[in-house]
């Protein structure tokens, strides 16, 4: 049977036409970098890089908004220690609004960039470590530490590195029917809310010397809980939705927290974390990954308990023998809330670490064994329930790594969307001056990646 969707002027587009996706448009925001593939060509840097998270439109039921990350950067390790090269240093974080029409083709409606409080353009540059910096050195296009002072030379004492309280490194959307925005990043996390201009207007952090955070119920700002104040480098909140009530907002991690150390990476516990605007109630939920290496990286609400999520494993599916992208519906209603569980003999809820057992964190147990799981469901800690209603490579033509963007649709369809990073990556080749090249979905690297919607049914 042909699934099908209605748009707007009655025309029907058959889901299978979306297959192998459609392309979203974009411009060049940079050529002057050697492509390090094929040294005798330009890098082509494309804004482009719509696709960090997704969101529908709240009336418009063929419109749909996406994020971009931080912009065009790569790893690099330079006289300031290990880092990242901001290739457009000026850029700006933004969400665009995208239209399917009825012919399958995408235009771009509206940019909007994101801004601080003040209205000024905020930058991707990394945050302060108090406000969740990890030490990130961000370098500029010539390759030298971004500093305090940019006409003068680094120095640690008198020109130290530049960091941004307002940077950001957006990774999770949310839209409301008023028309503003929740976003959540990888930097803090940080969530922030930000009217329809993209002015930021609220913020909520797990940092209490913030007095940014102004979410405030009986006299008191929500603050995330501190644990989360242990993300890890590049695996903050990854994707953000909130209730069709408008109360809740549901934001998940993308992979386990260094919680307390970096012992916990080989967890596969993710957590995930609800909270109601309105009572400033905040509960916590555990996720259990299909596998340690995999990571979280969208979630759309269908209720206000049930949702859709993204599971991957960042693999490229034509260089992979074996790649997963999959879509779980879960449901957090029979799920323990780890917040509301009472300290007991073996059980303490830390202030710094979160729930403990036996003086483990809960990356902790199951890092040291996945049995565990088991061991924390004796205890009456549920994790939340997870059924398999999309696998991706089964059902579409899908070559891209990063999975991130989940577009839930008025017809119960979903729309995916690839992050491209800008259709540009880090070089693995050596012995040549540039560090970067285009992102390539073949060993060959003949096919270049770029931003495509697919559309697909889910099962339940």
């Amino acid at each position: 049977m042909t699934m099908t969707k209605q748009n707007v002027n009655t025309e029907i587009i058959s889901i299978e036409d979306f297959s192998q996706g459609s392309p979203l448009p974009y411009t060049v925001l940079d050529a002057t970098h050697i492509n390090a593939a094929y040294p005798e060509q330009k890098l082509e840097i494309r804004g482009g890089g719509y696709g960090s998270d997704a969101a529908a439109h709240p009336t418009n039921a063929n419109q749909f908004y996406v994020l971009t990350d931080r912009g065009p950067n790569a790893d690099f390790d330079g006289i300031a220690g290990k880092g990242k090269q901001f290739l457009v240093p000026d850029y700006t974080p933004s969400i665009g609004l995208f239209e399917l029409q009825a012919d399958g083709k995408i235009i771009k409606v509206k940019e909007i960039a994101l801004k601080d409080s003040n209205g000024k353009p905020i930058s991707g540059l990394p945050n302060p470590k108090a406000f969740g910096g990890t030490n990130e050195v961000p370098y500029d296009i010539n390759g030298q530490p971004m500093t305090v002072n940019p006409s003068l030379p680094f120095d640690e004492v008198t020109n130290p590195i530049k960091s941004d309280i307002n940077g950001l490194d957006p990774e999770g959307l949310a839209a409301l029917k008023d028309g503003s925005f929740w976003i959540s990043d990888e930097y803090g996390p940080h969530l922030i809310h930000y009217d329809a201009d993209g002015v930021e207007i609220a913020r909520i952090n797990p940092f209490a010397s913030d007095e940014r955070n102004n979410v405030v119920v009986n006299g008191k700002p929500i603050l995330l809980p501190a644990e989360f104040t242990k993300r890890r480098a590049n695996r903050g909140m990854e994707a953000l939705t909130i209730t069709p009530d408008q109360t809740t907002l549901v934001g998940i991690m993308e992979s386990s927290m260094d919680n307390p150390d970096k012992s916990g990476r080989l967890s596969s516990l993710v957590r995930i974390v609800t909270i109601n605007l309105i009572s400033g109630q905040i509960a916590q939920y555990l996720y259990r990954l299909d596998n340690a290496a995999y990571v979280a990286s969208g979630i759309v609400a269908i209720n206000e308990h049930e949702f859709y999520l993204i599971e991957h494993d960042r693999k490229f599916p034509l260089q992979e023998k074996v790649a997963k992208k999959l879509i779980y519906k879960m449901d957090i209603s029979q799920a323990t809330d780890i917040e509301a569980v009472l300290n007991g003999e073996s059980i303490k809820q830390d202030k710094t670490l979160g729930l403990t057992i036996n003086g483990q964190t809960l990356e902790q147990m199951i890092a040291e064994n996945e049995a565990n799981w088991q061991t924390l469901e004796e205890v009456a800690i549920k994790p939340v329930k997870k059924t398999l209603v999309v696998d991706v490579l089964a059902t579409l033509d899908y070559p891209h790594d990063k999975l991130e963007g989940l577009w839930l649709r008025q017809d119960g369809s979903l729309g995916l969307l690839n992050d491209d990073d800008f259709a540009m990556t880090d070089s693995e080749i050596i012995n040549v001056k540039s560090t970067v090249e285009q992102k390539y979905l073949d060993k060959e690297k003949t096919i270049e990646d770029a931003n495509r919607l697919y559309l697909v049914m889910p099962t339940e």
